[in-house]
């Protein structure tokens, strides 16, 4: 099992940047890849970023250009740095991992999430 727990958001002015952080915790030698995603209002969950064992990552076409994903494997931890940041970036932003493993002989796959950690960016 694996334990998510972000940090880092805020309230931002537009063109300020943020950093959020992502601790994870428990068993993650098989989580293969780590993301960032977001929520705002009566909107669907989004992708930010995704980061994967080898480092390749992956942005949504909203932040690209604008936010960076990042790994200290020693530290546990996923970091999302945040610049040029816009009213529309305002959302519940959520850390995921994504485990592979296997069960009753046959590979599976498991989504973590963490509470989430709120982003606002006033205009």
């Amino acid at each position: 099992h694996v334990k998510l727990v972000e940090s880092g958001g805020g309230l931002v002015q537009a063109g300020g940047s943020l950093r959020l952080s992502c601790v994870a915790s428990g068993n993650t030698m098989d989580v293969k890849v780590f993301g960032w995603y977001r929520q705002a209002p009566n909107n669907q969950r989004e992708l930010v970023a995704t980061i994967s064992t080898d480092e390749t990552t992956a942005y949504g076409e909203a932040v690209s250009g604008r936010f960076t994903i990042s790994r200290d494997n020693a530290k546990e931890t996923v970091y999302l740095q945040m610049n040029s940041l816009k009213p529309e970036d305002t959302a519940a932003y959520y850390c995921s991992a994504k485990e592979y493993g296997w069960g009753g002989n046959r590979p599976t796959t498991t989504d973590y999430w963490g509470p989430g950690t709120q982003v606002t960016v006033s205009s």
